[in-house]
C-alpha cells in the first residue's frame, strides 16, 4: 500500500496494519506490530523523504505464523543502521528501531532495484 511521505500517514498505516492482522486472524500481538509500523513508516518519513515520491507498506505472514513488515523508501541509505542511539528521557526522536528491536522484531534493510531501500522488520507469532 503507498502512502505520500506525511506524517498523517502513520495513523493511516497503523488503521491499514490493524485491519488486515484482525481479518487474518494473525495469532500474534497486533498492538505491537502496528506500534511497529507506526515506528517504521515515521522513521521512512524521517529520513527517506523525497520530493514527488511516496512510501510503501507491505504486511505478509509466513508459514511458520511470523509477520514481515516491508517499508520502503526513496532513501538509498542507511548510515547509523547499525548504532545503538540511546536518547535521553523525554526524548522523541531517536528510540524508533529500538523500540522495534525490544518488542522482539528482527530488523534488517536492503537497496531497491530502481530506487530507495525497504526496511524489513520479522516479528515472531508466538503462538
Amino acid at each position: 500500500m503507498g502512502y505520500t511521505m506525511v506524517y498523517g500517514s502513520v495513523r493511516l498505516a497503523r488503521i491499514h496494519a490493524r485491519r488486515h492482522l484482525i481479518n487474518w486472524q494473525w495469532p500474534g500481538d497486533v498492538q505491537d506490530a502496528v506500534l511497529i509500523v507506526s515506528e517504521l513508516v515515521t522513521n521512512a518519513i524521517s529520513h527517506g523523504w523525497k520530493r514527488g515520491h511516496e512510501l510503501s507498506l507491505r504486511l505478509a505472514v509466513l508459514e511458520d505464523g511470523s509477520l514481515l513488515i516491508d517499508v520502503s523508501d526513496p532513501g538509498r541509505a542507511f548510515p547509523r543502521f547499525g548504532e545503538r542511539i540511546e536518547s535521553g528521557e523525554g526524548d522523541e526522536r531517536g528510540r524508533g528501531l529500538r523500540v522495534v528491536r525490544e518488542l522482539g522484531g528482527e530488523v534488517g534493510w536492503f537497496l531497491r532495484q530502481h530506487c530507495g531501500k525497504t526496511v524489513r522488520v520479522r516479528l515472531a507469532s508466538f503462538e
